[in-house]
């Protein structure tokens, strides 16, 4: 499983190790989660404690809506997990039944444009406790559900993690970084796709973009484990957030890769890289990045490894 590691020099210079623990309520750590969620998990904020009903019978954590358009359901354990997965199944299968009350309550609170661009196929469980147990990551695997498994810890100081130690894409519309024949299959097949389509897959990759996608697919997934997912305008590339969002532009044949950076923190070069911050686009991300060559990707490089190490 995978381990976080947190060091702090000490007086005679040498790097401690800081031991990390548990919280003493499962409830404050739902709360701190909660107070920060678009900055940790990339997901707005609907509603704590929020119940199913009485054919399901439980309170969902926290229920949400990430940054494109999926409903998720975060469920907290302050120590190791327990059943937490059938809850997952439990409150994904309420969200197939609840289209309209959910839709109702992200009018409510998010806005009638983020309810009307609710994305029903890619729904999504998201499990924070202290530990998972080898046979939870392998049930995540075999279940058809998008299910994240994150591990939290606190430090001195103040100090949260959260690191993703499992992940399934779910299906069958979700595809993931390991390269599975699905994902070959959708960057073989494009050649035949002239234009950018409307709708979810690979027909988003138009052939005059090919090649050059194929290599910034190979760029953007080098970095462990990526979630690569075709949504409707654009594809996302994401661990626990969004960490590039790529959209094509066939007529002037270049490929616009919206990295999350700070564009404060970067030398911005006119023709390649804009500061998007206060100027709606497609995807996420306050970075663009435009690409018309495999010379403009090695360019970007750089920016790509600093984007995903920030994650």
């Amino acid at each position: 499983m995978a381990e976080l590691m947190l060091f702090r020099r000490d007086e005679d210079g040498r790097d401690v190790e800081l031991p990390g623990s548990t919280v003493a309520l499962e409830v404050e750590l739902q709360r701190r989660v909660e107070a920060g969620l678009e900055q940790m998990l990339g997901i707005r904020f609907l509603a704590s404690e929020y119940p199913t009903g009485p054919w399901h019978r439980g309170r969902i954590d926290t229920l949400g809506l990430d940054e494109n358009g999926s409903p998720v359901v975060i469920e907290y354990k302050k120590g190791s997990d327990s059943g937490v997965l059938s809850q997952a199944v439990s409150y994904l299968s309420w969200l197939e039944s609840a289209h309209h009350e959910v839709e109702a309550l992200v009018r409510k609170v998010l806005g009638s444009e983020a309810a009307e661009s609710i994305d029903w196929r890619r729904p999504r469980m998201v499990c924070i406790a202290a530990s998972f147990s080898h046979h939870d990551r392998v049930a995540v695997q075999r279940l058809p559900e998008r299910i994240d498994l994150v591990r939290y810890r606190v430090f001195e100081g103040d100090l949260l993690s959260l690191l993703l130690v499992d992940s399934s894409p779910g299906s069958p519309s979700a595809a993931s970084s390991r390269r599975n024949r699905e994902r070959g299959a959708a960057v073989d097949s494009v050649a035949t796709a002239p234009v950018v389509a409307a709708s979810a897959g690979p027909s988003l990759v138009p052939d005059c973009l090919r090649d050059l996608y194929a290599e910034l697919d190979d760029a953007l997934t080098t970095w462990g484990e990526v979630e690569v997912a075709f949504l409707r305008h654009y594809i996302a590339y994401r661990r626990l957030v969004n960490v590039a969002s790529v959209i094509f532009r066939p007529k002037h044949e270049v490929i616009l890769v919206y990295l999350r950076l700070d564009p404060g923190n970067v030398t911005l070069e006119e023709g390649f890289t804009r500061d998007m911050r206060g100027i709606g686009h497609h995807g996420t991300g306050d970075l663009e990045i435009r690409l018309a060559s495999v010379a403009d990707l090695e360019r970007a490089a750089p920016l790509i490894r600093r984007a995903f190490e920030a994650v």
